[in-house]
Parts: C-alpha cells; structure tokens; sequence
C-alpha cells in the first residue's frame, strides 16, 4: 500500500468544485464545553471564502446532543434512547442558530437539513433529498446536515456522521469529502500506543489496510472513530469522490487544501466521479423497464451527448419508478443508452411525443424538463 509519496497527486484537492464537509462533536462543542463560536465562525468564513470561488459546499455537523447535554446539565451522555432524543432537540436548536449567526456575517445563507436513514433508503424520499439538496446550492444556501436525532431509533440509525457525510457525498455526487477531526490524520497504529507509528499521507480509498491500521472511537461525545472515517471514505468513493481526514483546528484548513495543499491523510478514489456513475448504469443487469426513441432523438444521445426529452419518446416499456435506471431503444429495438428516470412509467406514459413546457399541464407538476439528463445518462456500446 502506498503510505508516504514524495509526488502526491493533488488534483482531487484542487479541482474539487463540490466539498462535504464534516465536522465531529468534540470539536463542534469543544470538547463538550459547549458550542465553540470561534471555531464554528472559522470554518463559516472559509465556507463563504470557497463559495466566493465557486465552489459549492456542504457543512455536515454534528453536536446537537453533545450541546444539548451540556444544555440539560448532563456531564455524562445518557444510554436511554429518549434522553438522546431529548437532547438532540435541545442542541439542535443552539447548534442551527450558531451556524446561521456566523454564516450570515460572511454574507452565506444557511439551511437546516435533518436526515434519517429512511430518507435516503427510500428512494422517492432520497431523491426529494437530492432535488432539495441541489437546489440550495444553485441558490448558493450553505446546507447544514446533521442526523434527524430527535426521531430516528437504533435500527433506522447512520451510526455515526462519517457515514452520514460519505452517503451525502453519494447523495449529491460530490467531488470531495472533508472529515474534521481531533486527530492530525490517519496513522499505521494507533499514535498515543505505538511511538513507532507512521502517518500515513495519502493511500487508495477502499485499501483493505487502512481498515486494519484504524483503531476504535476516541471520544466519549461521540460515536465514531479512525475506523468509522475509513469506511465512510471507502462509501465515498463508491461516487468517484477522495476523502481527507484532517485536524480541524488547523489554520486556514478547508481553504489550503483547496489550493492543493496535503494537509492530513488524503484518500484518493479510484475512479472518478463521472465514471463511478456510469459503470454503475451500465453495470445494471436487471432493469426495470425501457422507453423507445425516435431515429432523431437517438441520433442526438448517440453522436451529440443530449439529454432525452419527452418529445423524442415513442413507447415505454415496464413498471419503472422515478429514478431507477432504464433502458432506451432506437426505433429497431436495439439499446443505445440508460439512464436514471425522472418520472416513474404511467407518467412517462403521458409525456410521449409531448414538449417539456406541456409536463405541469400533464402531471400536475415538474420535476425535471428531461426524461433523462445527460449527466444521468450513459451510452452503450454499438453493436458490431
């Protein structure tokens, strides 16, 4: 495995146009101290400060039930479910204003988003998620995550907010995922054991060793741990985005390591976002339906990279729900492409060989002027 380079590829860093951001509950609440302001206010600044470069950005945070603990007065975090909830909804109050507070002095808007596994297991729920998620950043409203505490059980629980961070990473095809920590990075043992530990630079996302170098949590405030960080930037980059793991009370953090700078452990994903996303169409082996294209429609997927409009629809095929892949077939039958459906098949049905600006009159309303975007959408191989 590739431990220390000399060379460090550091284009995932500064091409990075979408960033997640994750931040752990000891740093959130200092330690448990409460809410820190100062801390909370830096990574607002270099938020705004990448808006400013055009990079759209995701804070996932967590401490509300560590801020809620200290709230309720509570030196030790409680075991019964029903006090975690209780705290939950008392931190998440201070902890949504805070973010607010300083997001706004750097002129950022801010908004609340509370999710449960249910959300993102579901996927009508999932893409509703998605679709909310896309459309803050288009306003350039900074989304601030945290785990719907207050309501989710141990069964329907994320476990923790490193996974929580790589599935919004997934959710919203970013191109980085940041994990804020009390540690520097990722070591080959545990530091505080082993003085002969190595720091590890950058090694591939997904490394099976990296799971055995990372040890358990650290920290009574929260739940997770080096190990958790591993496998949530092995989940990230399942989409094509690298993950850092990085210190967070480092200066200027976020803001150097998007001018390419190493700082922490860098985690590099395989494969890139765009090709993550179509293997994983044209590696679909049962598809739940089709939808049959003009020659003109199919001319314009094949040889000019266009999204599919209902206009060019013909027929459908199948039992298909909103944003499950599909096929799409030429007039002779042969599939050209797939793609993620943006209506489910009775609706599709309706929309064949009608313009986008009719699709409200039709459904009674629109989720996306496209059957398939051409981002969603992958050509297939042609046939000899």
């Amino acid at each position: 495995m590739r431990l220390m380079s000399d060379r460090i590829d550091s284009a995932a860093l500064r091409d990075a146009r979408r960033i997640v951001v994750k931040v752990g509950s000891s740093l959130v609440t200092n330690e448990g101290r409460g809410l820190d302001e100062r801390a909370i206010g830096e990574w607002s600044r270099q938020l705004a400060a990448l808006a400013s470069q055009g990079r759209e950005v995701i804070m996932v945070s967590s401490g509300a039930i560590a801020e809620g603990m200290k709230r309720l007065g509570w030196a030790t975090r409680p075991h019964e479910l029903d006090k975690l909830q209780a705290a939950a909804a008392v931190g998440q109050m201070g902890l949504a204003q805070m973010y607010e507070t300083k997001l706004r002095e750097h002129g950022m808007a801010s908004a609340q988003v509370l999710l449960t596994h249910a959300d993102l297991a579901d996927r009508e729920r999932y893409l509703n998620a998605r679709s909310t998620l896309l459309t803050l950043l288009s306003l350039r409203v900074v989304p601030v995550i945290n785990e719907n505490d207050t309501v989710v059980n141990d069964e329907i629980k994320f476990g923790d907010n490193d996974t929580l961070g790589a599935l919004v990473a997934n959710l919203v095809e970013a191109d980085l995922l940041v994990i804020l920590t009390d540690q520097k990075g990722l070591y080959s043992a545990d530091p505080r054991k082993d003085p002969a530990a190595r720091f590890i630079r950058e090694a591939r996302a997904g490394d099976a060793a990296l799971e055995q170098m990372a040890g358990g949590a650290g920290s009574s405030l929260g739940k997770g741990g080096m190990i958790t960080k591993v496998l949530a930037a092995k989940r990230a980059a399942g989409s094509g985005a690298s993950t850092v793991i990085a210190w967070g009370r480092e200066t200027d953090c976020l803001l150097r390591l998007a001018r390419g700078e190493i700082i922490g452990t860098l985690l590099v994903a395989p494969t890139q976002k765009s090709q993550a996303r179509k293997r994983w169409m044209a590696d679909h082996l049962q598809l739940r339906g089709a939808v049959t294209v003009d020659a003109g429609a199919a001319g314009k997927l094949r040889s000019e990279g266009k999204s599919l409009l209902p206009i060019g629809m013909v027929s459908v095929e199948g039992d298909f729900s909103r944003g499950e892949v599909i096929a799409v077939r030429d007039p002779a039958g042969q599939e050209i492409a797939r793609g993620l459906a943006n209506y489910a098949a009775a609706e599709a049905r309706l929309l064949c060989r009608k313009p986008s600006s009719e699709i409200e009159k039709l459904l009674g309303y629109v989720a996306e002027p496209e059957m398939i975007h051409r981002t969603n959408l992958v050509v297939m191989a042609s046939q000899p």
